[in-house]
């Protein structure tokens, strides 16, 4: 029933399952180690805030506040690198509680993982680094697709939580009351990203400090128009609620447009879905009809590298198609 896989396929699939759980399996039980750690150091650090006045107390409040407190020296490390920050950037825009470090971790042990398994198949050295690169890119691709899915949502429930701030500001309440408001009356993640901005100005961080930090972690750029209009209000005065109902109607026009264009490129996205997957649905059925036919392609050297070559190029004409297809406005 199975004599169309190769004739090592169940090795390298015990292969593979072993290394990713033991990899993914260390990784969570780091975070969490970490977990127990951040709060047995931030029970004992408000112990000391209880229990002592004065300077000594100041001291102990100031080590509360301090994140790096409770960072490893491997994870203090790694937050110093440019590109890490940016990848912790992208974890919190994502609304995953991972670490960089445990983000890391996963994508090298599940490279390592498909690397183990391709050599084992393939028994050559293109087929195991085209697998272990695919491997580690593959937990960014997740990541990055969860953040487009989460600014996706927050994007659609923009415009009705711009038209319930507005009617709160013209129901006599001040802005920060209308964005507590947002916040408990939308859905996620609006109501998240809304609370945010209420609690850090609640504790004592400026407004304005907490308007760009939305507009950091949601990368839109309706946010970004948002942020600049409450901004300049503040600045130079006028009707706070005629400004944001502007913005409402111009976020819609957007998403009418926007919707316009995806009707239009139909036809494109189709035509990419095809040319990706007709290929491989067709190297399937062959290789179930007659297995000895496709088999020289699993068996001979030159066979194993055109497949590399083919899943390569196939990869990246998908990708130029979805590039052509999507218009930004």
């Amino acid at each position: 029933m199975l004599d169309f896989l190769p004739p090592n396929w169940l090795p390298a699939l015990v292969v593979f399952l072993a290394v990713g759980m033991a990899v993914v399996s260390l990784a969570f039980l780091g975070e969490s180690l970490r977990e127990v750690r951040r709060r047995r150091d931030f029970r004992r650090q408000l112990e000391a805030v209880a229990g002592r006045d004065g300077p000594a107390g100041d001291s102990a409040l100031a080590s509360v506040l301090r994140d790096r407190e409770n960072e490893s020296a491997f994870e203090s490390v790694l937050t110093s690198l440019p590109q890490v920050r940016d990848l912790k950037v992208l974890l919190e825009q994502a609304d995953l509680a991972w670490t960089p470090g445990t983000f890391l971790t996963i994508s090298i042990g599940l490279g390592a993982a498909l690397s183990a398994s391709a050599f084992i198949l393939a028994q050559s050295a293109i087929p195991t680094v085209l697998a272990g690169l695919a491997g580690m890119v593959f937990p960014l691709m997740y990541v990055k697709r969860l953040k487009k899915r989460r600014i996706r949502r927050f994007e659609e429930q923009f415009p009705e939580a711009i038209d319930l701030l507005g009617r709160s500001i013209r129901a006599g309440h001040a802005f920060p009351t209308g964005l507590k408001v947002v916040a408990e009356e939308s859905p996620e993640p609006m109501s998240t990203e809304f609370q945010q901005i209420f609690d850090e100005q609640k504790f004592g961080l400026p407004l304005d400090e907490s308007l760009l930090g939305l507009a950091d972690r949601i990368d839109l750029v309706d946010v970004r128009i948002f942020v600049t209009a409450i901004l300049i209000q503040r600045e130079v005065g006028g009707n706070l609620a005629e400004i944001l109902d502007k913005i409402s109607y111009t976020i819609r026009e957007r998403f009418t447009l926007q919707r316009q264009i995806r009707v239009y490129t139909a036809q494109g996205r189709l035509t990419g879905y095809i040319l990706a997957g007709l290929p491989i649905l067709l190297g399937l059925a062959i290789t179930a009809l007659n297995p000895t036919y496709m088999a020289i392609l699993f068996e001979e050297p030159m066979g194993k590298v055109l497949i590399a070559a083919a899943a390569i190029l196939q990869f990246l004409g998908f990708l130029l198609i979805r590039r052509i297809i999507d218009i930004e406005i």
